[in-house]
C-alpha cells in the first residue's frame, strides 16, 4: 500500500514526525493531505487525484460534506482526523469519514494504510465530531454544570466517577489537563453544526476561553 503525503498547514493530527508519515513515497497512487488547509489544497490540486485509490482528507469537527458536497462529489475521497483532546498528545484512534456516495474500495485501502501505519480505525458517516467527541462531549458538558449547580467538588466528582465507573480520570481534571478553552471551542462547533442543547458550551469552559483569549492577546 503506497501513499504520498501532503503537509498543507499545522496538523492536529501529527502535530510530529510519525512512522506513518515516514513510509510516505513520492509516487504513491494515494494521498494523504494533512493539516489545516488541507481541503483548500486539494481543491487546487484535485483534477491531479481523480485516479488515486483514495484520498484522506484532514478534518477538524466540519463534515467531509462542506469540502465536497453532500449529495454528490468525488468517490475517491474521504476524511480523516486523529482524535486528539485539548493540548493533550493525539491517541492512536483514527475515525475515518465517508459520504453516501464514496466507493467502498476507497474506504477500504484507506483503513488499510491507517492500520498497516499502526493505527486502530473506526468508521463512521459524515456526521460534525464523528464518533468520540458526538458521545464525550455531553458528559464533559454535564459534569461541568453540575459543578456549577455545586452538585460536589471537582475532587469529589471526579473520584465518584474514578472509583465508580473505573475512569482512569474525572472529566473536569482531565479537561483542565488538556485545556479547558479547548473543550469550549469543540463544544461551540458541536453546538453551532447541529443545535442541540447537550453541545451548548457550559459556563466554566467559556470562562476558560475568555481568559485564553484575553491573555493572548
Amino acid at each position: 500500500m503506497t501513499y504520498q503525503i501532503i503537509s498543507a498547514g499545522v496538523s492536529r493530527s501529527f502535530p510530529d514526525m510519525h512512522p506513518f508519515i515516514e513510509a510516505a513515497n513520492e509516487s504513491g497512487k494515494s494521498v494523504v493531505i494533512t493539516g489545516s488547509q488541507a481541503s483548500s489544497t486539494f481543491q487546487g490540486l484535485a483534477s491531479q487525484f481523480a485516479s488515486a485509490n483514495f484520498v484522506a482528507l484532514e478534518l477538524g469537527t466540519e463534515c467531509l460534506g462542506v469540502h465536497l458536497g453532500d449529495d454528490d462529489g468525488p468517490d475517491n475521497v474521504v476524511g480523516f482526523a486523529r482524535f486528539r483532546l485539548g493540548d493533550a498528545a493525539p491517541t492512536n484512534l483514527i475515525e475515518l469519514v465517508y459520504k453516501t456516495y464514496t466507493a467502498p474500495t476507497a474506504v477500504e485501502l484507506a483503513k488499510a494504510a491507517f492500520e498497516a501505519g499502526g493505527f486502530n480505525v473506526a468508521v463512521c458517516g459524515d456526521f460534525p465530531g464523528r464518533i468520540v467527541d458526538r458521545l464525550v462531549r455531553p458528559y464533559y458538558n454535564a459534569a461541568l454544570r453540575r459543578l456549577d449547580e455545586g452538585l460536589a467538588s471537582a475532587n469529589d466528582m471526579d473520584m465518584t466517577l474514578r472509583l465508580g465507573l473505573g475512569y482512569p480520570e474525572g472529566p473536569i481534571a482531565l479537561l483542565n489537563k488538556t485545556g479547558l478553552h479547548h473543550h469550549f471551542e469543540v463544544t461551540r462547533d458541536l453546538y453551532e453544526q447541529l443545535g442541540q442543547e447537550a453541545y451548548a458550551p457550559a459556563r466554566r469552559a467559556r470562562t476558560a476561553w475568555l481568559r485564553q483569549k484575553k491573555q493572548s492577546a
